[in-house]
């Protein structure tokens, strides 16, 4: 009787999967001395964020109640609202648009590939697993901005241009390029726009460009919707 031998491919094994559960590797790489530094780089940018946004709407709100009490007879409808939700949710939206076109489909980086070179399968695990601390931060913040337009229903004396929108998550997805730029490509290193080039300067510098370029047309786009509201009488 012939004897047949199946060979299992090596993928059978749990060491080839560079999983946490599974792989000690991953575990080590990711839960060692350096967890609480590189997550605290990761919400700083996040941070930031959060108290630019906090300071435009606070000095939007004081701006307006300002003219209220200049000129009690005549009310306009009120833009920072909406230009603030559509600021937080374009905030989240473009770092999704960053996760998934960059991180994901091209794979010109991941989150800490100018510190942890993903050329290993274990050091392509630890950046995935913070590209998707990264992606729940942006989902917390598309959350947020969902909550901040969700408030906006009950409210009558908000300009509801579709300019203020659109140009509201135009300019906040710039934001989060210019911020998330400048702090992890630039101050902290984290990553570069593209690892696998001879300029990666010129990339990191593209990035900024093109946030420049969203908050300017998303900037010229609320200043629009703003002309052309309507006055309450």
């Amino acid at each position: 009787m012939k004897k047949y031998i199946i060979a299992l491919p090596p993928f059978c094994s749990s060491s080839a999967f560079a999983c946490i559960t599974c792989n000690k590797q991953v575990r080590d790489g990711i839960y060692n001395s350096m967890f609480y530094p590189n997550l605290l780089a990761m919400l700083s940018a996040f941070i930031v964020l959060f108290l630019i946004i906090f300071f435009f709407s606070r000095l939007a709100t004081k701006r307006y109640k300002t003219r209220l009490i200049n000129n009690p007879n005549v009310k306009e409808l009120f833009t920072a609202p909406l230009a603030s939700a559509a600021i937080v949710l374009g905030i989240g939206l473009g770092g999704f648009a960053d996760g998934v076109v960059l991180h994901q489909i091209l794979q010109w980086h991941e989150m800490l590939t100018n510190k942890i070179p993903a050329d290993t399968l274990v050091n392509k695990s630890i950046n995935m697993f913070w590209d998707g601390i990264f992606h729940l931060f942006t989902l917390g913040t598309t959350i947020a901005g969902a909550v901040l337009l969700w408030r906006l229903f009950k409210r009558e004396n908000i300009n509801q241009s579709a300019y203020v929108f659109i140009g509201g998550l135009l300019a906040g997805w710039g934001i989060f390029n210019l911020v998330e730029g400048i702090i992890d490509h630039h101050i902290l290193g984290l990553h570069n726009v593209r690892e696998l080039t001879a300029d990666k300067v010129f990339w990191n510098y593209m990035f900024l460009v093109m946030g420049v370029v969203l908050v300017v047309v998303g900037m010229f786009l609320i200043k629009k919707g703003k002309q052309n509201q309507c006055v309450l009488k």
